[in-house]
């Protein structure tokens, strides 16, 4: 909780905010154990901000830049017209690696101090407010980004199709340095933008011209700092859908355009027909160069995308889906801090694969959660700190930064959760309502998960034993793999099957010609790419059903016969998913051939799905390899995604 200096002025509440008092509770208390755990205020506070974000009402945000290419800054102004809450001295927002030039209160200027950076929450900008000012007032700074930005990646030509190209990336803390700001997600408003670029700009909001090289925009509905997405490049755009855009570089553009065309407009109209009809207007897709950290980040009406969904097939088709679903959780209903990211991405996961399941069958929504199950595990397996961020709820009151907090637990586990929910309560049937009741009743907010909570046991009354016979202990607040809810595995069975005869026969033979007289190409010709993945996962960690492990690095016989004999199903993918698992495979073989094979790989993506546990498996197999390669392409990794490998390698 972040508290008022002494001033001369005493704290004199003017609003009934729900930031600074208990948020009306549901009708009736929650069981013992999450009520020992409910903060005294609700929305709980988030600490991940130095601004003192509860005394104001942001009710308008302008954005009003230049970007330069040839100093690779961003420079320009922001302007709020805010709200005061309280009789405050001071606002309080959030800067990092930022130059402030001037301040303005109400079209004049005012005194300010960039306060000392803490470590990694940045530094606190503290604005004097004249006594003068009323309660309504408008809240200008001027500033210019820095070579420490951590918000932007600068491309040279040479790394892009020969133009240069930016875009931002501000999730979860670097919206503060990219301009002054409440970075906080329980703070939203609308925003209007102008860039000035000598290239086409892209915005998170809806284009409404330009005048020269000066792009103009505007988001209506309230949205919290970090879902602002810029980007400037050699862009151009397609349609792929009847509100729906592609733009990216001209060289991507046809391949980018076939992949997603006709396919943006199913999942909304899906996502519609499960929750209440999309509120955004437009919904456009960017995909950004090689470097681009995420699969996608949910920028309101601009969703940015990594090319590695460019998969020739449309099988990676899905992460588009998953943000399509931020629509409504994380954009329309958010979580008010990052201790909360599950509010946001556990609900998406699950909207997501109810898109699926609508469009596909009920076996494509389970067959996508056994990937994910698998992916969970991957990931809790590689955390470094297993015990503190593999729980449900975190806790960072410490300043720990939210992104060494990011990993796949709060999208998995938190889809099981809330699959595990619907099937108690009696199936989709008895759900759908409470989907509709949730995002109706938070929509335009900020929550945390005892409100979450609140609405649910309210919203079941006549279902509460079986909500109260929820270990919600294990579930929210544990660490290591929740409990395994029921999947149906018709689409796994075959790869299962197929798996488990590997295995069995790789433990008793060691001659070539054994596996080509058991196995042939036909084996997997009818896999799709999602059951391509589920075949090397399972290669890899095991048959679910009789917990077979197998150690390919004693029997590379085998694994070099499953290669030979699958070179055409498997080894000539372009979808990433499927090389990045078959890579996997090769090194848990320790089959060297691969090592450099899969460095040279890793100069060629920068989502972090791949990158950061590529180069674990690099390291494991040949430190110096790792340590060599991640030098030489450290430089075109997005600065989140640098940070994080070099503290994933010990370097």
């Amino acid at each position: 909780m972040f508290l008022l200096r002494s001033y001369p002025r005493t704290v004199r509440q003017l609003s009934m905010s729900t930031h600074v008092v208990h948020a009306k509770r549901a009708s009736s208390s929650l069981p013992a154990v999450l009520e020992a755990r409910r903060p005294r205020k609700s929305p709980q506070t988030d600490s991940s901000t130095l601004s003192n974000y509860h005394y104001f009402k942001v009710k308008k945000s302008s954005l009003n830049i230049d970007c330069s290419f040839e100093t690779k800054a961003i420079s320009g102004f922001v302007n709020y017209n805010i709200s005061r809450l309280a009789d405050v001295d001071q606002v309080w927002l959030d800067t990092s690696f930022l130059k402030i030039s001037d301040v303005e209160i109400d079209d004049r200027k005012t005194t300010f101090e960039v306060q000392p950076r803490t470590e990694p929450l940045g530094s606190r900008l503290a604005i004097d407010l004249p006594r003068e000012i009323a309660s309504d007032f408008q809240l200008k700074c001027f500033f210019s980004t820095t070579d420490r930005c951590t918000a932007l990646q600068w491309l040279e030509a040479h790394q892009t199709s020969g133009k240069p190209y930016v875009f931002s990336q501000l999730e979860a803390i670097h919206a503060r340095s990219l301009f002054p700001c409440f970075d906080t997600p329980s703070i939203k408003s609308p925003f209007d933008a102008k860039i000035t670029s000598p290239l086409p700009a892209v915005f998170s909001g809806i284009a409404t011209g330009n005048e020269g090289n000066a792009y103009l925009f505007e988001q209506n509905v309230p949205i919290p700092a970090y879902l602002i997405g810029i980007a400037s490049g050699d862009l151009q755009s397609a349609s792929v859908g009847p509100r729906s855009k592609v733009y990216t570089e001209p060289f991507r553009l046809r391949d980018a355009q076939w992949e997603f065309d006709g396919d943006v407009e199913k999942f909304i109209q899906a996502a519609e027909s499960i929750i209440f009809k999309y509120e955004w207007g437009t919904y456009d897709i960017l995909v950004n160069p090689n470097s681009y950290p995420y699969g996608g980040m949910e920028s309101p009406n601009m969703t940015f995308a990594t090319p590695s969904l460019i998969a020739y097939d449309k099988s990676n088709i899905d992460v588009i889906a998953h943000e399509l679903a931020h629509s409504w959780s994380g954009n329309l209903v958010t979580n008010c801090s990052w201790d909360h990211f599950w509010l946001n991405e556990g609900w998406t996961v699950y909207l997501e694969r109810r898109i699926l399941g609508a469009l596909h069958g009920e076996p494509a929504r389970h067959f996508s959660a056994l990937i994910g199950w698998n992916d969970l595990e991957n990931s809790i397996a590689a955390m470094r700190n297993p015990d503190r961020f593999s729980t449900l709820v975190q806790d960072l009151k410490d300043n720990t930064d939210p992104d060494e907090a990011f990993s796949t637990v709060p999208y998995e586990k938190g889809f099981n959760l809330l699959f595990y929910i619907e099937n108690l309560v009696g199936g989709p049937e008895h759900f759908d309502p409470f989907i509709k009741h949730y995002f109706t009743k938070f929509a335009r907010q900020s929550l945390d998960t005892w409100q979450f909570l609140d609405t649910l046991f309210d919203f079941f009354k006549d279902k509460r034993g079986l909500l109260e016979n929820i270990d919600w202990n294990t579930w929210l607040f544990t660490p290591g793999m929740p409990p395994k809810p029921h999947f149906n595995t018709v689409l796994a069975d075959s790869v299962y099957a197929l798996c488990e005869k590997w295995i069995e026969n790789a433990q008793d033979f060691q001659n070539e010609k054994h596996f080509n007289d058991m196995f042939n190409s036909t084996d997997i010709a009818k896999f799709n790419s999602n059951q391509l993945v589920l075949f090397l996962d399972t290669l890899v960690q095991g048959v679910p059903s009789n917990s077979l492990q197998f150690d390919w690095a004693e029997n590379k016989v085998a694994a070099n016969a499953l290669l030979k004999i699958y070179a055409d199903g498997i080894g000539n993918s372009r979808n990433a998913e499927v090389v990045f698992r078959l890579f996997r495979f090769k090194l848990t073989a320790r089959l060297q051939p691969y090592y450099q094979k899969l460095a040279e790989w890793l100069g060629t993506v920068g989502r972090m799905k791949f990158v950061r546990p590529g180069y674990r498996l690099l390291n494991e197999v040949d430190r110096s390899l790792a340590l060599a390669t991640f030098e030489k392409y450290k430089d075109t990794y997005h600065p989140i995604c640098r940070a994080l490998v070099k503290q994933d390698l010990g370097a």
